[in-house]
């Protein structure tokens, strides 16, 4: 009963914030004010018979790609852009997958997402399929027939050894969660190529797709609060820093109930990593987070309810003495059952990694190269490195999403 006015209030706000967006939409449309409409696809995963399909229809905004000399004005303009975003509601895509055509309609933050059933079984020559994607309608001025693209699908091979859940903030990137205004510095003023990845972690993260069986086909998937807006930040970020490709799960922030107040960090993120593994009933999965936010109680919960799935779950640590005592407490709970290790860099995650049998022992020494070379780097080139080549199918992916 103490949370009821939370609920009424709440709800209060969403419906004003629904109608308000709903008045400014047709306002705009009205005096003409509406750019080109765009499809933004965003890559996600499915099994072979289910594929399930998101994205979002926005007016164009013009977000330039990222170069290495970009301006902190341009950066700054580019996250406004971002996130001062002008959805679609009521848009009519159709997905086309292997001739089979189904219709969906977006809602009102202008997202739609689908449900797709092949007609047939998939074949998985590859781990990622791809859907077509095309704006059939919508009650604007500015829409135009024609407006295509494709959308990826990530379907986990059945020999694949294990799957990776990976978290972005303070764990492939720098961000500096636990310092606000460093966050907001290194969040708003880099672009996805100034972005900081940590030394050595693309290294790892290739290992531990490759695994043991040396088919480069263990699946990752990233799981982060960083709202929808900043999805192709992190898209980029991942390719140009020749991290494994994977479905990218964000959070959608709004004045939702529950979202409104307080942080929804921890029951997000939980009911993704929930709802990969209720996919996946047979693959068993290595956790990857750090212990600046929440992780390792997320990940303690995960491992409690799905008993036997999680193989082992890697911390890296922020150097923040009482965070690490919260690992360390989770540990002592854990014994016996999975081992949470808290690392201090991703040398020490592959070495524990190859120990256990997870990854060949050879690919320490490539994770420990690499990292040598991110850190002997000047500050702010460490993204800049030459990664290793990708393959064609990824050039494909990463161009279509």
């Amino acid at each position: 009963m103490k949370d009821d006015w939370k609920t009424s209030l709440g709800s209060f706000l969403e419906n004003a914030d629904d109608a308000f967006d709903l008045y400014m939409q047709r306002l705009r449309n009205r005096l003409g004010l509406y750019k080109p409409l765009q499809i933004v696809p965003y890559r996600s995963y499915g099994t072979v018979t289910r594929l399930y399909v998101k994205g979002r229809i926005l007016a164009y905004k013009n977000i330039t790609s990222a170069a290495e000399n970009d301006t902190l004005l341009k950066n700054l303009l580019n996250m406004y852009r971002r996130f001062e975003s002008d959805e679609v509601r009521d848009a009519v895509v159709e997905v086309t997958f292997n001739g089979q055509k189904i219709k969906t309609v977006t809602d009102r933050e202008g997202y739609f997402t689908l449900n797709l059933e092949p007609q047939q079984p998939l074949e998985l020559p590859d781990i990622w399929h791809e859907v077509e994607l095309e704006l059939l309608e919508a009650s604007l001025s500015s829409f135009e027939a024609g407006v295509k693209t494709e959308a990826h699908v990530l379907v986990p091979p059945p020999d694949a050894e294990y799957g990776i859940i990976s978290d972005i903030d303070d764990t492939i990137v720098l961000t500096s969660a636990t310092d606000l205004i460093q966050m907001s510095k290194h969040t708003f003023t880099n672009n996805a190529r100034t972005r900081l990845p940590f030394a050595g972690v693309s290294a790892f993260y290739r290992s531990l797709q490759l695994g043991r069986n040396g088919k480069h086909n263990n699946p990752f998937f990233y799981v982060s609060s960083s709202p929808w807006n900043m999805y192709d930040l992190l898209h980029d970020f991942l390719d140009l820093n020749d991290l494994p490709a994977g479905p990218l799960l964000l959070r959608d922030f709004g004045l939702k109930q529950n979202k409104f107040f307080g942080s929804d960090h921890m029951s997000h993120k939980f009911k993704e990593i929930q709802n990969i593994l209720l996919t996946y009933p047979h693959l068993n999965f290595i956790l990857i987070g750090d212990s600046g936010q929440e992780d390792p109680t997320i990940y303690r919960e995960v491992i409690n309810e799905f008993p036997g799935r999680i193989i082992c779950s890697y911390i890296r640590d922020v150097n923040l003495p009482e965070r690490a005592q919260i690992v360390t407490k989770i540990q002592e709970e854990l014994a016996g059952n999975v081992e949470m290790v808290l690392v201090k860099d991703t040398a020490e995650a592959a070495q524990h990694a190859a120990e256990n049998g997870y990854i060949f022992m050879e690919e320490v020494e490539k994770v420990e190269e690499q990292k040598a070379i991110d850190q002997s780097d000047a500050p702010g080139t460490a993204t800049h490195q030459a990664p290793a080549p990708i393959s064609k199918d990824t050039k494909k992916k990463s161009a279509g999403s």
